[in-house]
């Protein structure tokens, strides 16, 4: 009791009353959270009983959701004309019992990225996601703005991104997602990103370096560097090299690096044992699409491993991810045979 006594949780005598200071707040898709203002915190778990808990049916007739430029949900009574923060259907919350972990994994193949992010509220996280506006990295970027972030698009085709962000403010007109200009497979171009994000002057809670090609003919960037593995791995690299002070500022905060599996069937070493700079940016002679593609994809996930190692104890983590095998998206499309085999190959894997 002096421990409760202590963190002012005596002054209630019911376990579902809010002790004084805190108060009940939802979620866009109803999950139940608490805000703290004395300790100005939120946390899922009620601060008495430590249930957690999400409202049951829908709006009353009348009431409409909505949510503020801070992205916090209020809610609308048009029969009353009145405005509140307080969700109507507070009245009536079911409890969640969340079902301990098993050795079973919590999602599988056919888990959604919506599903994923389910009860979570990202109001106020700032997102950079590289190739977003089509395939894998524009799913991300539309699950995590339907659930509060901040997103920015950075694509290579400015037209495209600006498509990309209006489907997005389809779903959600009040989506807080925005496309800028990047070609990784220009140094500068890159720069000039990092220099236009920094000129905003907000956090980065996420960074997940997503966009690539594969299949993709020999050719040489402005760079003189290879483009499959500057546009993949070295335009990263400097990415988060330019963000990374960013990062430091806005910690907890995190990296991720979307790779392969097809990183196990490549070498980027010489018979000797060490590094061999040439496999990395090989010349037209020594070109195999499927080749460049694994190095850069090992590149990928040797730079996420040792980018944790240094940031880590920083509050800054990096991961990297292998998204599935073949999952059908336009990454294919610079070769026919490649089109074909991802085609054939749909019915048994990951859709989109």
């Amino acid at each position: 009791m002096a421990a409760l006594k202590y963190a002012g949780l005596e002054d209630t005598d019911s376990e579902e009353e809010l002790p004084p200071g805190w108060e009940e707040r939802t979620t866009k898709d109803g999950w139940v959270y608490y805000a703290n203002h004395l300790e100005e915190k939120t946390q899922w778990e009620h601060p008495k009983s430590g249930k957690r808990k999400r409202v049951a049916g829908g709006l009353p007739y009348g009431w409409e959701q909505e949510t503020d430029e801070n992205g916090q949900v209020y809610f609308v009574d048009h029969i009353n004309k009145r405005t509140t923060y307080l969700d109507p259907r507070l009245a009536f919350t079911v409890e969640d019992n969340p079902v301990k972990p098993t050795t079973r994994q919590k999602y599988d193949g056919n888990s959604t990225a919506m599903e994923i992010l389910q009860g979570r509220d990202l109001s106020g996280k700032v997102v950079i996601i590289t190739g977003a506006n089509s395939g894998i990295g524009f799913e991300t970027a539309k699950s995590l703005a339907l659930h509060g972030a901040y997103v920015i698009l950075a694509c290579r085709n400015t037209s495209r991104g600006n498509d990309a962000v209006q489907r997005i403010l389809v779903d959600w007109h009040k989506a807080k997602v925005e496309a800028m200009t990047l070609d990784l497979a220009s140094l500068q171009s890159v720069q000039h990103f990092a220099e236009a994000f920094k000129s905003k002057n907000v956090p980065l809670h996420i960074l997940i370096c997503n966009a690539a090609v594969f299949g993709a003919p020999w050719c040489l960037t402005e760079d003189d560097l290879e483009s499959t593995f500057q546009v993949n791995h070295l335009g990263h690299f400097y990415l988060v090299q330019l963000l990374e002070d960013v990062l430091h500022r806005s910690s907890p905060a995190r990296v991720v690096m979307v790779s392969s599996e097809s990183h196990r069937f490549t070498e980027i070493k010489d018979s000797s044992g060490k590094l061999d700079f040439s496999l990395l940016s090989p010349s037209k002679k020594e070109y195999w699409a499927m080749l460049a593609y694994n190095r850069s994809k090992l590149c990928n996930i040797l730079f996420s491993n040792e980018l944790n190692r240094r940031l880590s104890p920083h509050g800054v983590t990096s991961n990297s991810v292998h998204p599935g095998n073949m999952i059908y998206s336009s990454i294919h499309r610079n070769w026919w045979v490649y089109t074909l085999l991802f085609t054939l190959a749909r019915p048994f894997t990951k859709s989109m």
